[in-house]
């Protein structure tokens, strides 16, 4: 098969194949994806939860303390000062971020000295003692190296450019700065190629010298520390670690550079990144410092006492505006650099740091490969739903797994690119088909139009209506299509389908009402479609007659008039009627025989359904429906009975919806009177269910629907050969086809008074089989498993309802009803039922259960369970009651002392 000219480059997958190239070119040209990565890292960073060490104190000399003691900078004695504080509290170390850069001397200082060498001075002792003392107070950066000296922990920070050297340094290293260095051994470290130190003084009396070079990432913010830059050979350390060695007792000697990307220090193992760049945890703290930070003047003047700082690493280091720089970190838009090395230095000495092995960036580049196989293979196979159901599930396993291994892992696998990558292809994927989809969408709705219409035409042409309304319902409405469809809505009226003609002037109307008679026609087709055609057709006596006026006159069914349809079943359609005689409104059961049966059977049938109908006409019972006529007109054979109110009992049977247990006793007390009534008359039910029972909590009525209708086929042969019944209510030997009597009927009571207080079937399946299996062999569970506040009486009568033997079983309705209505007094008496129920609505809407009417086949809306066949053979005929009270049984346990009956 060839392809379309042009066709390739239109697919989704070689569009797929270009938005993938065109992401990572992105990616490589521009810092955007970049950008979000490093905020995602940010944003998991925040939501860390780790600890800050508590051996670390930051003094600031912030915006009060410039206010109290004066412009910066300030004299260097009044470091001093504060350096001989801490030193006499004993902090483990102090670490001073300020640059000593250039000697700090006093004007006046020169001239103190040119007067100590004037003739004569010297040998007054008393000015010689002047001049030392002016000395002294003058010589503040004497006074600060000395109290450093004396302290023996001071660090001091230094300074380094970055850079390639190719060359020798313009400045080496004095030696008290090499001090601090060590041999890198080949390593790979970040260079420098110019450096700041302390003068020589100062730097001289330190007890060690690290460099305080922040490294910025591309958008300006501080997430890695080169714990060693390389300056013409040496290894020069940060000063957050030669402060975690000092802390720790350890010297710069004690840093070893290990295999692969790890720095040892003592006992520690820091992990990098490669070329000694640690990636620091930076701790939220809610707003608030995650260090405490006190004021370089209130520990100068004692208003924070200095033994706070006994053993612990102390920085000192501007917090004051304009005071130094400050740069932005993960947790804060902008971090001063003595915050930002507590932070590092904490870090450290927790062994709290970020990494980033090959492996997470393989599984990066992994990631990035799956998604775009998925682009340009998977996602143009999908549908828009699933595609877009799909295209988020990996999204958020994405972002999620990324944020999992930095919260849990602190290892930082970079799945920003694949899921930007997959966002953007799987949007514009969407859109391109969007935009191609929807311009093919108005081209083949302009080509197809006129098509759909030629179809319907000659589809009602053939007289397939409903097939010729469907393609007329695709070509957009205008009056040339009005015509086609009012056509069509007058065929479907010669066939009598009423309802379907309102359905085409209803599309019609949504177009244009006003085109010609089509109000007249919606009034006329909607009084049409709530009519019956019984028998052959309007010919036929009793069939829908139209007069001259477009009224409607309803069709007769024996003596009765046919209102409407209340319900199909599986057995025939049930009507609601009306005798215009008295004004009774009754439920009309048909039955089409000729459709179901023919020659012989048709007439044995025939007799079978009225001979029915004539024992159900027996049963006159408050509990039972009464049956007033039966008939056959038009091929269909007829019984009229009791229009009911109220609805059945299956809404009854849900959790959430169960009746209080003395109202269940009561309805199920006077089923079984009505049942013990019927099976004295020789009738059996065989289909008791909370279908086949109705109930009207408004006037409290019980009435037993369907008395005889499923034995109509009893020993007759239908289509199928088989007998209808509902599986889960059928008794053991209902199950098995063995004869049957009146205590069938009561274990179908059993079980249906079972699902009335629990919600719940006795018995349950998978499968017809597992639940045939159950019902013949199980024992049914205690109704107090389910619901412990029923009395213990009660289930023992429910499971003498529900015993598989039927010599044990109840075997007399009223001695149930009996043994029913004491426990429903006793829980009258321990707690009164509520109110009754809202009254139901009088009648019934079209498709309600046929049970729900006059106790027909199931309805086709109802809550029905499935029907379980059993082949005539296997079914006996209606048997006689055992009668006599169940007490005189001598296997019945009612004849012993009352204990709970087991099977």
């Amino acid at each position: 098969m060839t392809k379309r000219k042009g066709g390739v480059w239109r697919a989704d997958w070689f569009v797929g194949v270009w938005v993938v190239l065109g992401v990572l070119l992105l990616h490589a040209a521009t810092d955007f994806i970049g950008g979000m990565e490093r905020r995602y890292y940010d944003f998991g960073m925040a939501g860390a939860s780790r600890t800050p060490s508590e051996r670390i104190a930051v003094i600031a000399i912030d915006d009060q303390s410039i206010a109290n003691i004066g412009r910066w900078p300030w004299s260097r004695d009044v470091h001093a000062r504060l350096i001989d504080k801490l030193a006499a509290a004993g902090a483990k170390t102090i670490v001073h971020t300020a640059f000593f850069f250039e000697p700090q001397q006093d004007r006046g200082l020169g001239y103190i000295r040119r007067l100590r060498e004037v003739p004569g001075v010297s040998e007054n002792p008393q000015a010689a003692q002047l001049l030392q003392e002016a000395e002294a107070a003058l010589d503040t950066d004497t006074r600060l190296a000395a109290s450093m000296k004396n302290a023996g922990n001071v660090l001091l920070a230094a300074d380094l450019r970055l850079g390639d050297p190719l060359g020798r340094p313009d400045r080496p290293l004095p030696p008290y700065a090499q001090a601090s260095t060590l041999d890198p051994a080949g390593a790979f470290l970040v260079t420098a190629i110019e450096t700041q130190q302390p003068i020589a003084l100062l730097g001289a009396a330190s007890a060690g010298i690290g460099h305080l070079r922040q490294l910025q990432d591309p958008d300006g913010a501080v997430r890695r520390d080169a714990l060693l830059i390389d300056y013409y050979g040496r290894a020069v350390p940060s000063l957050p670690l030669l402060a975690a060695a000092s802390s720790l007792n350890l010297g710069i000697g004690d840093v070893r550079v290990g295999s692969g990307d790890v720095i040892e220090l003592g006992r520690l193992r820091i992990v990098t990144d490669g070329a000694a760049l640690m990636r620091p945890h930076f701790y939220a703290s809610d707003g608030r410092p995650a260090f405490p930070i006190d004021s370089f003047f209130d520990v100068l003047n004692d208003k924070i006492p200095a033994s706070k700082y006994a053993g612990k690493i102390v920085l000192i280091g501007a917090t004051a505006a304009g005071v130094g720089t400050t740069l932005p970190t993960p947790v804060a838009a902008s971090m001063t650099p003595v915050e930002t090395m507590a932070h590092i230095t904490s870090s450290i000495l927790s062994e709290h740091f970020v990494t980033s092995p090959g492996w997470a960036q393989g599984l990066s580049l992994g990631a990035v490969v799956l998604v775009a196989l998925y682009l340009i293979v998977l996602l143009p196979r999908l549908s828009a739903g699933v595609g877009a159901t799909a295209t988020a599930v990996v999204l958020l396993v994405l972002l999620a797994g990324e944020l999992l291994l930095l919260n849990r892992l602190a290892v930082w696998v970079q799945f920003v690119l694949p899921a930007a990558l997959l966002l953007i292809g799987h949007l514009l994927l969407t859109t391109k088909r969007f935009l191609v989809t929807e311009a093919g969408k108005i081209r083949s709705d302009e080509e197809s139009a006129e098509t759909n219409r030629m179809l319907g035409l000659a589809l009602q042409g053939q007289g397939q209506l409903d097939m010729a309304f469907d393609k007329f319902r695709r070509v957009p409405l205008s009056p040339a299509v009005m015509d086609n469809l009012y056509n069509l809505a007058l065929d479907f009226e010669r066939k009598r389908q009423f309802n379907k003609a309102l359905a085409v002037y209803e599309h019609m109307a949504g177009y244009d009402r006003t085109y010609k008679d089509l109000e007249a026609k919606l009034a006329r087709a909607r009084n049409l479609s709530e009519t019956v055609m019984l028998g052959a057709g309007a010919s036929s006596p009793g069939g829908t007659v139209l007069l001259a006026d477009g009224q409607v006159e309803k069709p007769m069914l024996g003596r009765y008039q046919v209102e409407k349809e209340l319900g199909k079943g599986a057995m025939g359609v049930v009507y609601l009627g009306r005798d215009p005689k008295i004004g009774r409104m009754v439920a009309i059961k048909t039955m089409a025989l000729s459709q179901e049966f023919e020659g012989a059977e048709l007439e044995d049938a025939r007799q079978r359904f009225f001979r029915e109908a004539e024992t159900a006409g027996r049963l006159q019972h408050p509990n039972i429906v009464t049956i007033f006529d039966a008939g056959e007109e038009h091929d269909l054979a007829y019984i009229a009975m009791e229009f009911l109110k109220g609805q059945d009992l299956v809404p009854y049977t849900r959790a959430g919806a169960l009746l209080p247990p003395a109202t269940v006793l009561s309805i199920i007390a006077r089923v079984a009177d009505a049942l013990a009534y019927a099976h004295a008359q020789g009738v059996v039910h065989r289909d008791i269910k909370p279908a086949n029972i109705m109930y009207d909590p408004a006037s409290d009525t019980v009435k037993v629907t369907d008395f005889g209708i499923a034995r109509i086929t009893d020993s007759s042969r239908t289509k199928t050969g088989m007998v209808l019944g509902t599986p889960s209510f059928m008794s053991p030997e209902q199950i098995a086809g063995r004869k049957i009597d009146g205590r069938s009927d009561l274990y179908s009571l059993g079980v249906t008074l079972f699902q009335l207080l629990t919600g719940q079937l006795p018995f349950r399946g998978e499968s017809m089989a597992e639940l045939m299996y159950k019902i013949a062999n199980e024992p049914a569970p205690d109704i107090r498993t389910l619901r412990p506040d029923l009395p213990e009486a009660l289930a023992d009568i429910v499971a003498l309802a529900v015993e598989k033997r039927a010599e044990v079983r109840y075997a007399d309705g009223r001695q149930l009803a009996e043994d029913l209505r004491k426990v429903a007094e006793s829980l009258q008496q321990a707690q009164p039922g509520p109110a009754a129920a809202d009254d139901a609505t009088t009648v019934l809407p079209p498709g309600a259960g046929l049970a729900a009417v006059a106790g027909a086949a199931q309805a086709a809306g109802g809550a029905l369970e499935p029907t379980l066949c059993l082949s005539p053979r296997d079914q006996g005929g209606m048997p006689s009651v055992a009668g006599g009270d169940p007490r005189h049984n001598p296997a019945h346990p009612a004849a012993a002392p009352a204990s709970k009956p087991r099977n």
